[in-house]
């Protein structure tokens, strides 16, 4: 374990100094387009690492990445951790050499197909060097950590990297290096044979690789980039088409050299004729231009089809000529109107990298954004805000289709009311972090409470001297913040992503708005809380601290009892009472709900006896008075 951690340390070491060097300002996109021919190849020689970004020579840069030092320090890295970062300055100069002999297999391949029996000494030598740097780019491929998909975390062990690379590419990359022109002599020249050389242009994905890392990358026009590639892919059609059909024109013995589409052909005083004599530059020309002006469908006439086969071909390739035209004039649109996927998130990038060069943040901040961008890029997430021209009904049942079975699955939550998970679940958001971010440190003021959809985190308790100590895992279904939110405490640990995390996020206002009218819920929460964090807690501080939150919740519930009481409020005294309050229970005077019933009982009394007896009193008052008035008094002597 402590070797694997060491080895970690040191592939994040040398990952970080790599990303140093990959530090760049981001130019205006008005400079960049107006930019000359000769500063995009500067930019390509960038990609390649031709020219270091802060203007040494080639040779002054090669000098630096070749010295003794960097040598020996990339064998003992590869030596003693036997896995190797895919961002390793060397790792990357090997892809750029795998780079330059995929270009060359890619295009090679339907040549030798079409053109070759069998290759010349020259070029079998040629082959069988490319062909033993793709067999050693096979077994470096045991050797290089990846990025997990789903966990976003890199991965060096080499069980796993061999296994993923087993299912992945391996049969297809160990078959594309055999010797099939060995193989093809070996087995009497057996045409069936030569159909497997096709496996080789597997080898192409290595050059769509690069494309797609160009398209992302910043500081190359995008617009060059596209009309590059869609060049590339162009040339790449009509020269392969270009191979199949004179190809096609070798199949049929020498006798019958006239029912080919070459055979036939006779340009000017000049005739094919034994067209296999002729030079090779000039018979794939020849192909080419039948395969440019077939693809482009303005033939003349001059060139055409003439056996089954070639006219089988020729309705296929001009089918898929369609298709590609298509995509052509898709793509070029795109670029036009500026409205695809990549592009935006290029637009994005560069203006964040503006606004972190403008305010200088710091490098591990820039990695977290950086990061960011490129996970909504690469897996399509998109923000809720898209749901935010809907009504606030039908989001609310967005929320809850999505997000309710996740919510009740949560132990901090168990036995709540149905009614307060649907009003937690229509105030969520949703939000992805990546491994080694840090969400919640310790000691900080919290406002956001965090349940666990996808991924695993870790509770970090920091010891005085920054040691730390890995308190528990968080799983799915987990929470965290809860602590310091209910209780009104600092977070008592800092709270660090091991995967890639889908997290449910609410704020504090909101959550606290919910607890005062499910008041019964919220009392389940702390029991709920007190007996999950009981067990693990590195000390009893913080069971007190909650053990305290809940006597003064009762305080205050047992005020709000008393008030409702005090009041005569039947409604609410029923709803405190239905929720579990202790009508026995006192208040800070001493005074329960009993005891105030009683007192307003007795006051109703007295008032009664107060107003019957004023009644009396002027009752009596005023038949006196009649009598005074309408009798006049009678004296007897």
């Amino acid at each position: 374990m402590d070797g694997h951690g060491n080895h970690r340390e040191k592939n994040k070491k040398e990952e970080s100094d790599d990303d140093e060097e990959e530090e760049y300002e981001v130019e205006d996109l008005k400079d960049r387009i107006k930019s000359s021919r000769g500063s995009r190849f500067n930019l390509i020689e960038n990609e390649f690492g031709l020219v270091n970004n802060n203007g040494p020579s080639l040779m002054t840069s090669w000098r630096r990445k070749l010295s003794s030092e960097s040598v020996i320090n990339g064998i003992r890295y590869v030596s003693s951790g036997f896995v190797i970062h895919p961002d390793n300055r060397w790792y990357r100069a090997w892809t750029k050499f795998i780079l330059l002999w995929a270009v060359y297999s890619s295009f090679f391949t339907p040549m030798e197909f079409g053109f070759f029996r069998g290759l010349p000494e020259n070029l079998f030598i040629l082959d069988i060097v490319g062909q033993v740097a793709f067999l050693l780019d096979i077994i470096l491929q045991f050797f290089i950590a990846y990025r997990d998909s789903q966990t976003y975390r890199t991965v060096y062990k080499r069980t796993p990297i061999a296994l993923r690379y087993l299912k992945s590419h391996f049969i297809i990359d160990l078959l594309a290096c055999l010797p099939w022109d060995i193989i093809y002599k070996a087995c009497g020249h057996k045409e069936e044979v030569r159909y497997l050389l096709w496996i080789r242009l597997s080898r192409v994905r290595k050059v769509t690789d690069f494309f797609q890392k160009m398209e992302k990358d910043i500081r190359i026009n995008y617009l060059f980039t596209r009309i590059v590639k869609l060049i590339a892919v162009e040339l790449y059609c009509t020269h392969t088409a270009a191979c199949i059909f004179y190809h096609l024109a070798t199949t049929l013995p020498s006798s019958q050299e006239g029912y080919t589409w070459i055979g036939s052909l006779k340009m000017g005083d000049y005739s094919y004729t034994s067209f296999r004599e002729i030079d090779i530059w000039k018979r794939y020309t020849t192909s080419l231009y039948f395969a440019v002006i077939t693809m482009a469908t303005v033939g003349y006439g001059d060139i055409h089809a003439v056996n089954l086969r070639e006219m089988i071909f020729v309705m296929i390739f001009v089918s898929f000529d369609m298709i590609l035209g298509a995509y052509l004039i898709g793509n070029m649109t795109a670029l036009i109107v500026k409205g695809s996927k990549t592009e935006r998130f290029r637009d994005k990038m560069t203006d964040l990298i503006k606004y972190m060069n403008r305010n200088r943040l710091g490098k591990d901040i820039r990695n977290q954004i950086k990061g960011h961008v490129r996970l909504q890029y690469e897996s399509s997430y998109t923000e809720a805000s898209a749901l935010q021209d809907l009504p606030i009904s039908i989001r609310a049942k967005v929320s809850q289709t999505l997000y309710t079975e996740y919510i009740e699955k949560v132990p901090l939550l168990k036995g709540c009311s149905s009614e307060f998970i649907n009003q937690i679940v229509i105030r969520l958001h949703e939000e992805f972090f990546l491994p080694g971010e840090v969400i919640m440190e310790q000691g900080n003021v919290v406002d956001q409470l965090y349940f666990v959809c996808d991924g695993v985190l870790e509770e970090v308790g920091i010891g005085q001297d920054g040691s730390e100590e890995t308190v528990k895992l968080l799983p799915p279904n987990s929470s965290f913040g809860e602590i310091s939110i209910l209780c009104n405490i600092p977070q008592p640990y800092t709270v660090r992503v091991c995967e890639l995390c889908r997290l449910l996020r609410i704020d504090k206002q909101s959550f606290s708005n919910i607890l005062e009218i499910y008041f019964y819920d919220g009392r389940k929460i702390l029991d709920n809380l007190l007996e999950g964090k009981e067990s693990n807690l590195r000390d009893k501080q913080l069971e007190s601290d909650i053990t305290f939150h809940i006597g003064k919740q009762e305080a205050e519930l047992a005020l709000r009892v008393n008030s409702a009481a005090y009041h005569g409020d039947l409604y609410q005294l029923k709803g405190f009472i239905r929720a579990g309050a202790d009508p026995n229970r006192t208040d800070y005077d001493g005074r329960s709900p009993l005891v105030w019933e009683t007192l307003i009982n007795i006051l109703q009394h007295l008032e009664v006896m107060k107003i019957s007896h004023f009644s009396l009193f002027k009752k009596e008052l005023t038949l006196t008075s009649k009598i005074n008035l309408e009798t006049p008094p009678c004296w007897k002597l």
